[in-house]
């Protein structure tokens, strides 16, 4: 490791901006909250947008009405909450909260796990698509192209809160985290708003708008498992693993990189297997 990695000022001066946004006697709103909210109302609206036009569906058939992602948004909002702190405690500090069960509740002090909020919004995409005999994959795709926004939302707060930080490094843009030790580091989250959040999102949106992929029921949704999982695996690479569990199986892999090698490959799988159920009018 060269020198300079331990030198006191940064190649970029971390921004230090308060991770509370506004502060209302004992109530404090944090930026990562608003990044939740921001991102869920975003991916309500977006998913409006995609049901009401016609040009992106076959014939012109809508497959739900804009009044059902109406009625999901609550269901949503449970399954990222629930499913992103539990899968938090299982998946990356099971003893801490085992030796201190109120913990779970702490959701304030931070916490929680993309991969756990994935599964909670799915088993809530599955449900409420059999309530309303909507086809489950086409639900999928609609919700899957507006997440993006919120990851990349997301992932920006995480930088504002000092957190998830990468590893030691030399590149002219590393950042002195205050809290990251006394190397240079990467900005991961950073690394990671950009492709999980913005291109991603593009990339989504080729697919429903250029290539009329929201005609072919999972190819939306098993692009968006596939691109994220490739993106958070090579992100990891460069991302510090999380201290109390560190490498696993004593090599390099960490525990973000297993729980998003299922989501590539059952991307690929659902891609493969996507069939047109008809022909999208031009977009």
């Amino acid at each position: 490791m060269t020198d300079y990695l331990l030198l006191p000022l940064a190649a970029l001066p971390f921004p230090n901006i308060d991770p509370v946004l506004i502060r209302l006697g004992p109530l404090a709103i944090h930026w990562y909250g608003v990044a939740y909210v921001v991102g869920i109302l975003f991916g309500w609206w977006y998913a409006k947008r995609l049901v009401s036009n016609e040009r992106l569906w076959p014939n012109g058939e809508r497959p739900m009405r804009p009044e059902d992602i109406d009625d999901f948004l609550l269901w949503a909002a449970l399954g990222i909450v629930l499913g992103g702190r539990v899968g938090y405690v299982l998946f990356y500090d099971l003893p801490r909260y085992l030796a201190n069960p109120l913990d779970i509740f702490a959701v304030w002090q931070g916490g929680m796990s993309f991969h756990g909020g994935f599964v909670g919004t799915t088993l809530a995409m599955i449900l409420f698509a059999r309530s309303r005999k909507i086809r489950v994959w086409t639900l999928f795709d609609v919700i899957a192209a507006g997440v993006p926004v919120a990851l990349g939302l997301v992932r920006c707060t995480n930088f504002i809160n000092s957190e998830l930080w990468g590893r030691p490094t030399d590149v002219p843009w590393a950042v002195e985290f205050p809290n990251g030790g006394p190397f240079l580091r990467h900005p991961s989250q950073l690394y990671e708003a950009l492709l999980e959040g913005l291109v991603l999102f593009l990339l989504l949106r080729i697919l429903t708008h250029r290539f009329g992929k929201l005609a072919s029921p999972g190819f939306v949704s098993g692009a968006f498992m596939a691109g994220y999982g490739c993106a958070r695996i090579f992100v990891e690479f460069f991302r510090e693993p999380d201290a109390q569990l560190g490498y696993l199986f004593g090599g390099w892999l960490t525990m973000g990189m297993i729980l998003s090698l299922p989501m590539v490959l059952v991307g690929i799988w659902a891609m493969a297997t996507a069939r047109r159920v008809g022909r999208p009018q031009p977009a």
